[in-house]
C-alpha cells in the first residue's frame, strides 16, 4: 500500500528516470558550424542525400510490423507479458494486393496480440456524439469478430451520459459477450458514477485476459491529486483490469503506485496496464529533445489539428522503434520494468493519416 504521505518524487531509480537524464544530457560543442570534442576539430561529414521511400510503404503492414516487434521484445523481457491493440481494426486483415474488396486473416499479427479495444462502436446518447453509418457499424462489428474467433479478447470503450443509456450499453456489449467500459467523458479521467459498481462485477482474482469480466479505463489521472491519492483510489474499486497512462503529471507511476493499482478493494488481484501511444509523438514526453520540431528529425511529421504538442509520426522509422521498444530506455521497457502486466498500444490508426484519411475518418 501507499502511505498518503508519499510524494511521487521518491521512487527509486528506474528506466523512465534514466529517461530524464538521458533528455537533459549536453550536446557536443559547436564552434561556427564546426563539431569540437575536447578542443579538437572534427572533420565535416557529407550530410547523406534523403530520399522518402514512404510513397513505397504499405502503410498497414509497417503498423502490424511496429506492434509484432513489440510483443517480441516485450516478451523476451516477460514471457507472460500481455499485449493489447486500441482500434485500427483494418490491421486484422489483409487486403488482396490484386482485389481491395477481398481479404484474408492477418494470423501473424494476431498472434502477437491477446486481446483488442475499440472505441465507440455503437456510441450513446450524448451531445458530442452520435452513433456510426449502419455501414461502418456493421464492418466494425465483422472485424471484432474476426478478433474473437481468433482467441483475442474483446473490450468496447463507448461514451453516454445518461445513466438509461449508459445500462442501455452495458447490456447491448454484455449480450454480444464483450467487455464494455462506458464513459461519461471523452477525457476519460474520473471514475465511473454509473453504475456505481463495476458491470459483472468479480470477487475472484485476476491473473489472466481470460478471467477479465469489466475494466476501468483511465487516460489522464492528473485530477485525482498525488500519485498514492490517485493509487488509493483506484485501488478502492472491484475492477478486473485497470488501464492507466505510464505517467501521472509529469512523472512516471512509481513501482509502488503500480503494485497498489494490482489489487482490488476486496483484496483479489488484477491486472494493470499502461497506455502506451505509439502513432504520435508529443512534446510533454521525456523522449522530446529541445530543438525538435517538424520535420526535425525527419520521422516527425505534422501537428494533430487542434492538439499542436502531438506530431504524427513516420512509425516505420529506426530512430522512433528505438523509442518505443527494443531498448532499455524505451517506452515499452520501461512499462515491464514498473511492473505492469501489460500494455494497450494506443494510436494504432495513425496509417490512416500517411493513407490520406486524415485525422477524422471513421473506422475502420
Amino acid at each position: 500500500m501507499l502511505k498518503k504521505t508519499e510524494h511521487p518524487a521518491a521512487f527509486t531509480a528506474t528506466a523512465f528516470s534514466a529517461f530524464f537524464l538521458l533528455a537533459a544530457a549536453p550536446a557536443l560543442a559547436q564552434d561556427g558550424g564546426r563539431v569540437r570534442i575536447q578542443g579538437t576539430d572534427i572533420p565535416e561529414e557529407t550530410t547523406p542525400e534523403y530520399h522518402d521511400q514512404s510513397i513505397l510503404l504499405d502503410y498497414r503492414e509497417e503498423m502490424r510490423k511496429l506492434v509484432q516487434s513489440i510483443s517480441v521484445y516485450a516478451r523476451q523481457q516477460r514471457p507472460n507479458f500481455l499485449i493489447i491493440s486500441q482500434n485500427g481494426l483494418d490491421l486484422l486483415a489483409k487486403r488482396d494486393i490484386s482485389d481491395e474488396e477481398k481479404s484474408s486473416p492477418a494470423r501473424t499479427y494476431m498472434q502477437s496480440i491477446d486481446g483488442i479495444i475499440h472505441d465507440g462502436v455503437l456510441f450513446g446518447e450524448m451531445e458530442f456524439g452520435k452513433p456510426p453509418s449502419d455501414t461502418v457499424t456493421k464492418e466494425i462489428l465483422g472485424l471484432i469478430e474476426l478478433a474473437d474467433s481468433h482467441g483475442l479478447k474483446v473490450m468496447i470503450s463507448d461514451y453516454a451520459a445518461e445513466p438509461g443509456a449508459i445500462g442501455n450499453l452495458y447490456d447491448r456489449y454484455g449480450e454480444r459477450g464483450y467487455i464494455p467500459f462506458i464513459s461519461s467523458t471523452l477525457e476519460m479521467n474520473v471514475l465511473p458514477a454509473v453504475p456505481s459498481r463495476p458491470y459483472n462485477e468479480n470477487a475472484n482474482s485476476v491473473v489472466s485476459i481470460k478471467d477479465v469480466r469489466n475494466y476501468l479505463y483511465l487516460s489522464d489521472s492528473s485530477s485525482f491529486g498525488r500519485q498514492d491519492e490517485f493509487a488509493l483510489k483506484v485501488h478502492d474499486t472491484n475492477y478486473d483490469l485497470v488501464a492507466v497512462d505510464v505517467f501521472h503529471r509529469r512523472l512516471p507511476l512509481t513501482r509502488q503506485a503500480v503494485e497498489t493499482l494490482k489489487y482490488k478493494k476486496i483484496g483479489a488481484k488484477r491486472l494493470v496496464f499502461a497506455l502506451v501511444d505509439i502513432g504520435s509523438a508529443a512534446s510533454y514526453r521525456y523522449y522530446w529533445q529541445p530543438r525538435w520540431r517538424e520535420g526535425s528529425p525527419l520521422w516527425i511529421s505534422a501537428p494533430f489539428i487542434g492538439d499542436p504538442d502531438r506530431y504524427h509520426v513516420q512509425y516505420w522509422s529506426p530512430e522512433w522503434k528505438e523509442i518505443i521498444s527494443g531498448d532499455p530506455q524505451s517506452y515499452i521497457y520501461g512499462a515491464i520494468d514498473q511492473g505492469y502486466d501489460g500494455v494497450i498500444l494506443k494510436g494504432l490508426d495513425e496509417y490512416r493519416y500517411f493513407e490520406g484519411g486524415g485525422e477524422g475518418q471513421e473506422e475502420p
